[in-house]
């Protein structure tokens, strides 16, 4: 059983935000119906989404414009998506950050990718202040994965080709490990043993040793890997990819054996984002317009959400 926490298994009710980049949007999806049930527009753009331990508000950072370390604009402002008003409110982060990727960590605290600060924003959503920073000693800091304590951080510094070692508490930095020419997305097993990361030029893994700090081995896989995420029960690693062929795969990864033991096509070329809720796991497909459906239990790809080009980042609303 591969069911994730808070709520029961093959329960399909519930909203699932989602982040849609090219109508600069936050998208309701009703997963029973699997119908958009209501859409916000928010700021320019959109990439992530976090949501309160209510489900009652949905956090998107306002990016901007461009793709990571290109020209463009530099966000520097928070929505927030009240999902029973539909209404969105903003705050000001006073600076250009292109903040990306929200995690609310187990203290209560919301914690922002601020790229251009080269930092982590720390929010306190009971007055949407920052009140505080953790610097991540590297650049292009666009996705933070947190160990379930909070106690520590990860950062995927994308163009630096490294992985930031945060200490959340005290607000520092612990190391930055050098991983590849360019790295993408991060998490971190459940257990906190592992931290993954994906070389953007090789077909592979890192599997960062957490205690030691350092890349302790690679798995090798089909495509170049761009989101993983693994699974309830700690067994597998998700890893959704671009062959080299320009297909989509989703590979499973047992990391007992650190090797693939599943294979699934995508049509899509491009992956968004995972969420684990229930006995589903959701993976958005930008180019597609379709957020992917698997089956926790079995791993198999079920039929797939239909939706609109750009969407991106997921998070569960209610």
């Amino acid at each position: 059983m591969l069911c994730g926490t808070g709520m029961a298994a093959g329960q399909g009710t519930g909203l699932l935000a989602v982040a849609n980049q090219k109508e600069h949007s936050v998208e309701m999806v009703d997963v029973a119906t699997r119908k958009i049930v209501w859409t916000v527009s928010v700021g320019v753009n959109g990439h992530e989404l976090a949501s309160s331990p209510d489900g009652k508000l949905v956090y998107v950072p306002i990016y901007g414009n461009a793709g990571v370390g290109k020209p463009g604009t530099d966000g520097s402002t928070l929505d927030v998506v009240d999902v029973a008003t539909h209404k969105v409110t903003s705050m000001d982060f006073g600076r250009p950050l292109r903040p990306h990727k929200p995690v609310l960590g187990p203290d209560g605290m919301l914690y922002v990718t601020g790229e251009l600060a080269e930092a982590i924003e720390i929010v306190d959503p009971a007055t949407m202040k920052v009140v505080g920073e953790v610097p991540t000693g590297a650049k292009e800091s666009h996705i933070l994965a947190m160990t379930k304590d909070g106690k520590l951080g990860y950062t995927a510094n994308v163009g630096s080709g490294s992985v930031s070692v945060l200490d959340m508490k005290a607000r520092k930095t612990i190391a930055v490990i050098p991983v590849a020419k360019t790295v993408q997305r991060m998490s971190v097993s459940n257990d906190g043993r592992w931290a993954f990361t994906s070389d953007e030029d090789i077909p592979r893994i890192a599997v960062i040793n957490t205690k030691q700090n350092k890349v302790e081995r690679w798995v090798d896989t089909g495509g170049i890997s761009y989101v993983t995420q693994p699974t309830a029960d700690g067994k597998y690693l998700l890893a959704a990819e671009t062959t080299k062929d320009g297909k989509g795969l989703l590979e499973v990864i047992d990391m007992s054996k650190w090797a693939v033991v599943k294979s699934y096509p995508l049509v899509p070329r491009e992956n968004g984002g995972f969420l684990i809720h229930g006995d589903k796991i959701y993976l958005s497909e930008p180019l597609a317009g379709t957020i992917e459906v698997i089956n926790a239990n079995t791993l198999k790809l079920e039929d797939p959400i239909v939706m609109t080009l750009g969407v991106d980042g997921l998070t569960w609303a209610q």
